[in-house]
């Protein structure tokens, strides 16, 4: 299989996703105006703000999930993952006392490590991808009790790291617009990580891996580096999500985590990457992580109990697994 051959490929499985980015992009705004007209308070814009802050993790999380799950795997860690790198920032920033951008770094390969660590188990140990990240999501939130002591770190003593999420560059120069510096970091996030699935060898390659990897193997690829570098890539953007999420919150929370992955795979899945891996879209992704967020943001304001939040978010997991299924038997 020549490079030419996997980018004609890989362009092909990109335009089948257009009907579903569309889809998702309607059903986006029909839930904006049903919650519009439900309550006056939802189109606040503080509350279109609240939207877009709880949006910034979850979205770099469903970023991560995405490069995964269009190989044909699955990450189940990505959620205790973005907490441990959390707790590593802590322990770089506050108990060692180091400056903010080597905390910072440190989450990150943290994180990109702990991801090449998934990917050796699945591609080296030849162990299902399910098992291996469901294993590294109880090891990573273990480690995260113990470095922690299981208590929270707090951010206190390190100036500036609440305005990684929390600040608003672009408020200081349109005061009326103060979308948080988290949203611009998802949106460079996405940015760059689609550049890299749709103009880079690792891209075509990520594509290729979910649509034949057999095919890829025979043809002379080291298939098992590239994956491994794949779990590395989306293991170091789970760790700007934990930077985020403790930038937020002034704390890393080792008992944190637990449930994000599932909203990051339903966003992700809700966007239209096919959970058979080999099609997806960037892009696709982040109208599906808006798409969660207004959901649960839009239930909460109209007063909806916690536990049925819960349990219409498991229902929309359920439906957008069916609806892959069905997209895929379609495309059979």
């Amino acid at each position: 299989m020549t490079d030419s051959t996997i980018t004609s490929k890989a362009s092909v499985l990109v335009e089948r996703g257009t009907y579903q980015k569309l889809l998702a992009f309607a059903s986006l705004v029909a839930l904006l105006i049903g919650f519009s007209i439900a309550s006056p308070n939802f189109m606040q814009t503080s509350n279109m703000i609240a939207i877009l802050q709880a949006t910034s993790v979850n979205g770099v999380l469903a970023v991560a999930v995405t490069l995964v799950i269009i190989t044909g795997g699955i990450d189940l860690s990505v959620g205790t993952l973005m907490t441990f790198c959390a707790v590593i920032a802590g322990v770089v920033l506050t108990f060692l006392g180091m400056p903010l951008l080597i905390g910072v770094v440190a989450a990150i390969i943290a994180g990109a490590l702990c991801g090449l660590c998934s990917g050796t188990f699945v591609a080296k140990m030849k162990i299902p991808p399910f098992i291996a990240t469901l294993g590294m999501m109880l090891i990573l939130k273990g480690l995260s009790l113990v470095i922690s002591g299981t208590r929270p770190i707090y951010f206190n003593d390190t100036p500036g790291f609440h305005l990684i999420s929390r600040g608003s560059l672009i408020g200081e120069v349109i005061p009326f617009l103060p979308i948080p510096n988290g949203v611009l970091i998802l949106f460079l996030v996405a940015a760059l990580t689609a550049y890299i699935l749709n103009r880079t060898v690792l891209g075509r390659y990520t594509f290729a891996l979910g649509s034949n990897e057999e095919a890829v193997r025979l043809s002379g690829v080291n298939t098992d580096m590239w994956k491994m570098r794949i779990y590395a890539l989306a293991g170091g953007i789970c760790g700007i999500g934990g930077i985020l999420i403790a930038s937020r919150l002034n704390s890393a929370q080792p008992s944190l985590g637990l449930g994000y992955e599932l909203e990051a795979i339903a966003a992700v899945v809700i966007g239209g990457t096919s959970l058979s891996g080999g099609r997806g879209t960037i892009l696709g992704t982040l109208i599906g992580a808006l798409i969660m967020a207004v959901l649960t943001n839009g239930l909460r304001v109209l007063s909806v109990a916690q536990e049925w939040q819960t349990v219409v978010t498991g229902a929309i997991i359920i439906l957008a697994v069916y609806a892959d299924m069905v997209r895929r038997n379609k495309s059979a």
